[in-house]
C-alpha cells in the first residue's frame, strides 16, 4: 500500500475547483489542484488509488482518482449524484474549497501488466477508476510498455455514457486501441450495439491469451462479467476488479469496509479474482 504523503492522515488539504465537466445527469468530473504548490507537488497517486474529499461543513468521502499520474498539476474526480456528500459536490462552482487527503490503498498492477495485451471492461461510473489506468497505459512515455488496449463499456442510455470525450473520440485514436460501447436498450439516435456489457463481452468473445481483464462497474454487472471471464477461460489470477464503493476513513480505522479478514482501504481496494475467492462472497 501507498502511504499517504501527508503528515497528519486525518488531516484534508485546502483545494481549489479549477473545471466541472457535466458527464451525464448525475455525473461531473470535477478539476481541482491543492491552494499549496508543495502539496500539489508530493500528490503522488497510482492507478487505481483513492482520495478523501471533504465539502467543508457536510462530510467527506471516498472517491476514486480519475485522472492518470501522468497529468501533472491537476486532480480529476468523477462524482456520481448519490447522497447528501455527493449532492454537495454537485451544487459547487469552479473556484469553490473542497478537501482532500490521500492518496489511499494499492494500485492497479501496471509493473506486472507490462509486455500484457489489457482488456477493460466498464459500467457507467465504473469507467472512473478505470480510465486512470487507461490513460496511464495509453501515455507517451508508457505507451510501448504494453500490449494491443480492448476498452468494452456500456450504460444504461446515450445520456448515462461518462467520458464521451474519451470513449468515442480521444481513446478510439491511440495506437493498438480498441472501444467498444454499448447501451442497455435502443433509443433513436443511437447507432452502436444495444445490449447489457457482460453480454456484449460474451459476443466480443476475447481471448485470455497473454492478457489481463480489468472490471469495475455496479455489483451485479461485475458478478456476470467475471462468470463471462471464467467461461472464456482466463484464469483468476488474470482478471483485476476494485471495490473502492466500500471504503469509509482510509486508514483501517473505522472498520467498514472489512471483508472478512480484509480491509478494502488497506489491503485494497485492487484486488485480484484469485484473492476475492478466498474471502466472503461480495457479488
Amino acid at each position: 500500500m501507498t502511504k499517504c504523503h501527508c503528515r497528519n492522515p486525518l488531516k484534508p488539504y485546502p483545494a481549489t475547483i479549477v473545471k466541472i465537466i457535466d458527464e451525464t445527469p448525475d455525473v461531473k468530473t470535477f478539476q481541482m489542484v491543492f491552494d499549496d504548490p508543495e502539496v500539489m507537488e508530493n500528490f503522488r497517486q497510482k492507478p487505481g488509488q483513492v482520495a478523501q474529499l471533504s465539502v467543508f461543513g457536510v462530510g467527506e468521502a471516498t472517491i476514486s482518482i480519475t485522472s492518470s499520474p501522468t497529468r501533472k498539476g491537476i486532480l480529476e474526480f468523477s462524482v456520481k449524484k448519490v447522497g447528501m456528500l455527493t449532492s454537495a459536490l454537485h451544487r459547487l462552482e469552479p473556484g469553490n474549497k473542497v478537501g482532500i487527503r490521500g492518496p489511499y490503498g494499492n494500485h492497479f498492477p501496471y509493473e506486472v501488466m507490462k509486455g500484457k495485451d489489457l482488456l477493460f471492461i466498464g459500467g457507467g461510473i465504473g469507467l472512473a477508476p478505470l480510465r486512470a489506468l487507461i490513460d496511464f497505459v495509453l501515455a507517451e512515455e508508457n505507451r510501448r510498455d504494453y500490449g494491443k488496449v480492448d476498452i468494452i463499456y456500456g450504460a444504461r442510455s446515450m445520456d448515462d455514457l461518462c467520458f464521451k470525450y474519451d470513449i468515442l473520440d480521444r481513446w478510439p485514436q491511440m495506437p493498438g486501441t480498441t472501444v467498444y460501447t454499448t447501451i442497455d436498450r435502443t433509443e433513436p439516435g443511437w447507432e452502436g450495439h444495444v445490449g447489457f456489457v457482460p453480454a456484449y463481452l460474451e459476443e466480443i468473445n476475447p481471448s485470455p491469451e497473454n492478457k489481463y481483464a480489468i472490471t469495475c462497474g455496479p455489483p451485479i454487472m461485475i458478478k456476470f462479467v467475471l462468470q463471462a471471464l471464467e467461461k472464456m477461460g482466463f484464469s483468476d489470477d488474470q482478471v483485476i476488479t476494485t471495490l473502492e464503493l466500500k471504503m469509509k476513513c482510509g486508514i483501517g480505522k473505522c472498520g467498514r469496509c472489512n471483508i472478512g479478514s480484509k480491509y478494502v482501504c488497506l489491503d485494497g481496494p485492487v484486488f485480484y479474482l484469485s484473492q476475492l475467492k478466498q474471502l466472503p462472497p461480495e457479488f
